[in-house]
């Protein structure tokens, strides 16, 4: 992995971080193949069950690299069928839906422009109280190309996520909690181990029926209900019939609750 983007693992747990902290973590081409990588890596390690992803230094992430703005996406053509119909998003990832183990980002400082499309591209986001958010992209015309359209509606609903993407405003760690952008807020120096924390509790329950769960919610998001209930049935259903249920019912009948567990 390039030293802009680091990649280490503690048992089940993965952290990818970005380490461009003289600029923010913005990303730039090179930081956006290794974003690619490392997230791929991630999908295709069965040993890896849940990641964290965060920025070096003082910041999540600024976004997109605007001084090195020809080093990602295509330069010749904006309108690249391969690009637009296929690839793998502006800033390297973020059009990856076949990923369905849970991610959660870590954010200190600024999770502006591409950074809040990143951030919002994962399951769970936990902020630092010192946290800043907005779509800083709007006074330089750059439009949301990492999913920022669409996710943040899905996240946030229509109203909070049009002032985000109009307004170019940017709100703190307590606004983005009232919001429902972040689930918890913590002190800078307690970010990373509450994110730690969590995905060692995530990594502790069985995984099929979790990650077809996330397939489920992922897929089904947009089609009408009556379609979407069969979705959910037909991906719940195919992680019944395995190990880790017949493992999971016999816990239930016993009382022996998974590690982390206290409920």
């Amino acid at each position: 992995m390039t030293e802009k983007v680091s990649y280490t693992q503690e048992g089940p747990i993965v952290t990818i971080t970005l380490n461009r902290p003289e600029v923010h973590n913005c990303v730039d081409g090179e930081t956006a193949a290794a974003l690619s990588a490392a997230w791929t890596r991630f999908r295709d390690d069965t040993t890896a069950l849940v990641a964290v992803f965060t920025g070096a230094g003082q910041s999540f992430s600024s976004g997109a690299d605007l001084t090195a703005a020809h080093t990602l996406g295509p330069c010749d053509d904006p309108f690249d069928a391969a690009f637009v119909y296929g690839g793998p998003g502006y800033l390297g990832f973020t059009r990856l839906t076949d990923l369905f183990k849970p991610t959660l980002a870590a954010i200190a400082g600024y999770c502006l422009a591409g950074g809040l499309e990143m951030a919002a591209w994962c399951d769970i986001r936990i902020a630092a109280s010192d946290a800043l958010f907005g779509c800083a992209e709007r006074r330089w015309n750059v439009p949301l190309v990492d999913g920022g359209t669409q996710r943040l509606p899905r996240i946030l609903g229509w109203g909070r996520a049009m002032d985000l993407i109009l307004t170019g405003r940017t709100i703190d760690a307590t606004q983005a909690l009232a919001w429902g952008l972040v689930t918890e807020v913590v002190e800078r120096e307690h970010l990373l181990p509450r994110a730690h924390a969590l995905a060692a509790r995530i990594a502790a329950y069985p995984q099929s029926s979790l990650r077809t769960d996330k397939q489920a919610a992922l897929r089904g998001w947009g089609l009408p209900l009556e379609e979407a209930l069969r979705v959910e049935c037909q991906l719940g259903m195919s992680s019944l019939p395995n190990a880790e249920t017949a493992e999971g019912l016999r816990r239930f009948r016993e009382r022996d609750k998974p590690d982390g567990a206290t409920e």
